[in-house]
C-alpha cells in the first residue's frame, strides 16, 4: 500500500478552507497595519513602528480585544485564544509604545485592567479607518454580493463555535 499522495490527488493542501481563511486573514490583517502605517493621526512613533514591521497581527489582538472600560489580562488571552503569559508579553510591549496601561480594577482591589491610553484610542480609530477601507477594499475586488455572503456564512461559522465553547 503506497500512503504517499501523488502530486494530482495532493492540491487539496493548498486550497482547503482553513488554508484560505488562514491566507485570508494574513493578507487582511497587513493591509490594515499598511493602512495605519500611513494615517497621519497615528502617533508618529506608532505609525513608524507599524511602517518598519514591528507592529504584528498579535499586537492587533489588544486593538481586537481591549473592551473601552478596559479588560482583565485573563480576559484578553481567553478572547485572543492566548496564554495568559503571551498576552501578558504583548500587553507589556504595548505599555512600552504607550497603547495601553494597566490600572487598578474598581471591582476588585487584586486585580488590574488593560486600558487604552490616549495615545491608544488614536490607534484604536486608526484600526476602525483600516479596517472599514480593507473591508471596502475587498468589497471591491469580490463584489458586494459575495462579500455579503462571506460576511454572513463567516459570522454563522464564528457563532456557532463560540456556542460549543
Amino acid at each position: 500500500m503506497n500512503l504517499i499522495p501523488s502530486p494530482a490527488t495532493d492540491t487539496w493542501r493548498q486550497s482547503h478552507l482553513g488554508r484560505l481563511l488562514g491566507e485570508s486573514l494574513r493578507r487582511f490583517d497587513a493591509r490594515v497595519l499598511t493602512l495605519m502605517a500611513h494615517n497621519i493621526t497615528v502617533p508618529l512613533a506608532l505609525s513608524n513602528l507599524a511602517a518598519r514591521g514591528q507592529v504584528s497581527a498579535a499586537h492587533i489582538h489588544i486593538t481586537r480585544h481591549v473592551a473601552l472600560e478596559g479588560s482583565r489580562l485573563t480576559d484578553l488571552a481567553e478572547a485572543a485564544g492566548m496564554s495568559k503569559q503571551a498576552m501578558g508579553d504583548l500587553v507589556t510591549q504595548c505599555e512600552a509604545w504607550g497603547i495601553v496601561q494597566r490600572q487598578s480594577d474598581h471591582r476588585d482591589a487584586r486585580a488590574r485592567r488593560v486600558c487604552f491610553t490616549a495615545a491608544g484610542l488614536e490607534w484604536l480609530k486608526a484600526f476602525e479607518d483600516a479596517v472599514a477601507q480593507a473591508e471596502a477594499e475587498f468589497r471591491q475586488e469580490v463584489g458586494d454580493e459575495v462579500a455579503q455572503v462571506v460576511g454572513f456564512g463567516l459570522e454563522a461559522y464564528s457563532r456557532s463555535y463560540a456556542d460549543v465553547r
